[in-house]
């Protein structure tokens, strides 16, 4: 159930806890079940995501979702693509990703109802990027993520 408070500047927050499992199928490759018991499996293997792999989805998907609810309510796209790019650096300071471009490519079809669906492209991406998309929010925030074994 979600919990609500304030924040410093007075609005209030929602919490709504979110969690994966992960476990080992062999060595660098994972399976990540989710609480519906999907699962998806990654890491070090030819036909897996890796896990920077993952992020990029997760940041287009997430993004992508405000998009292609906005857009489609008023027309079908025929076709719909997102593309990310990011460039890892590695250092002395540890690996991180920087210049995340996530590049959508979506096509209505002519008309009036595929015109109100491209006039919605924009907002909806603003809407993802200022508000609604949790995954690029989080990283552009810099939340501390803590690692602890049992």
């Amino acid at each position: 159930m979600a919990a609500g408070s304030a924040c410093d500047d007075g609005a209030m927050e929602t919490s709504s806890p979110r969690s994966v499992t992960v476990r080992r199928e062999s060595e660098g490759v994972y399976i990540a079940t989710n609480a519906a018991g999907a699962e998806l499996r990654f890491g070090q293997a030819d036909d897996a995501f890796g896990n920077v792999e993952l992020l990029l989805a997760a940041v287009a998907g997430c993004s992508g979702t405000d998009l292609d609810v906005m857009t489609s309510r008023r027309a079908e796209p025929t076709a719909w693509e997102a593309t990310v790019t990011a460039d890892k650096i590695g250092g002395d300071g540890g690996n991180v990703l920087r210049n995340i471009v996530v590049t959508f490519r979506v096509e209505f079809p002519e008309g009036e109802d595929g015109d109100k669906a491209r006039a919605r492209i924009e907002p909806a991406l603003k809407a993802a990027h200022e508000k609604t998309c949790t995954v690029s929010r989080t990283i552009e925030s810099g939340t501390k993520v803590t690692l602890r074994a049992e």
